[in-house]
């Protein structure tokens, strides 16, 4: 497959670059790959597709303030973006400037946070810093919200609560598990009297979930890795459910990726915590998630490559094409994709 196959026309104007009002006010777009059919909806109609005995699974990850910025000790201007905490005092992070800090290279974050570049962990840069808080407590205080590239504005006080579900428990994402971002308590509350059964896994999103896929053959690019953690308990649930009949809904390709990724091993879910570079593209064989909630991804990356395995290339192209014409809004404070069935066979993945 060529990356060129996972491209489209996106006018900027349909980028959003900030939340509605309203985390229920986003549209829905509902595909039904089986049926090759696609309705105009609004999230407030979520109810009416899923089904009582229906299991949602959501991602509990929580975006800290990953962002910092700063200098050198020779004054240069820099731009940290954290990808993973290690421990209390040691972070693994990007960092932009004129030229990359070497080995012993003192640094100053925010005019506070004084800290080393001690090491280069491939293709990310070892911070550590001695105070007596953790990073986790600097960058709460000191740290911006690290909105997506394509969002062309600064963060702001809003940000700290709209970039983030109401249901986020687990500090270490850089970037938020999007098709989260829709549900309130209340919407939550409509779907647990509805009947529909609800469970939650941890996946840190890291910053390279918005990277494009550079290689021409798709086949040729590596996958970064993410930090997954499923338990002993969403395995039951995930029994329970299909013992009763019922659909697995991952709410995100990050639910998507990290239940597919647990069923790796035997092609039966089991119990998973560790990092995994799971690369879903169209001719994956699934062996989990039944339908799925998602937002609209960037051309030629990876999630767009996931979603087309689960709803078939062709038709989740079509569906993108009909999104662009009717004006959804897109990417992270975008509209959202209901899946209700995932495609059960493509003939020709590569066509």
């Amino acid at each position: 497959m060529k990356a060129s196959e996972f491209d489209y026309q996106l006018p900027a104007s349909l980028i959003a670059q900030k939340p509605l009002q309203q985390r229920r006010a986003s549209r829905l777009l509902l595909l039904d790959p089986q049926q090759q059919s696609m309705y105009d909806q609004q999230f407030t109609d979520l109810p009416q597709w899923v089904q009582p005995g229906d299991l949602m699974v959501f991602n509990n990850t929580r975006v800290f303030p990953a962002r910092l910025f700063g200098q050198k000790q020779s004054g240069g201007k820099i731009e940290v973006l954290v990808e993973r905490l290690i421990d209390d005092h040691t972070l693994w992070a990007h960092i932009r400037s004129s030229k990359s800090p070497k080995p012993g290279t003192r640094l100053l974050l925010q005019d506070q946070i004084e800290c080393e570049m001690v090491e280069r962990a491939g293709e990310f840069f070892v911070l550590r810093q001695h105070s007596e808080c953790s990073w986790l407590e600097l960058l709460q205080q000191h740290g911006h919200m690290p909105l997506p590239p394509y969002i062309e504005r600064s963060d702001d006080a809003e940000d700290r609560e709209r970039y983030q579900t109401v249901f986020a428990e687990k500090p270490g994402a850089v970037a938020a598990p999007t098709a989260g971002l829709h549900f309130d308590q209340d919407m939550l509350q409509t779907l647990r009297q509805q009947g529909i059964e609800m469970a939650h896994l941890t996946l840190h999103v890291g910053a390279g979930t918005f990277q494009p896929v550079r290689v021409d053959e798709v086949e040729n690019h590596r996958m970064h890795a993410e930090m997954v953690e499923v338990n002993v308990s969403v395995c039951e649930q995930v029994a329970a459910t299909r013992a009763r009949g019922g659909r697995v809904i991952a709410i995100g390709t990050t639910v998507v990726r990290s239940l597919e990724a647990a069923a790796q091993a035997s092609g039966q879910l089991q119990p998973f915590h560790g990092d995994t570079r799971l690369f879903i593209t169209p001719g994956f064989q699934f062996n989990v998630v039944d339908a799925m909630l998602t937002n609209f991804h960037l051309p030629r990356s990876t999630l767009l490559m996931l979603v087309s395995a689960f709803a078939g290339k062709q038709f989740t192209l079509e569906a993108y094409r009909h999104a662009v014409e009717q004006h959804y809004r897109f990417f992270s404070y975008g509209d959202a994709m209901l899946i209700r069935n995932r495609i059960q066979s493509e003939p020709d993945a590569s066509q």
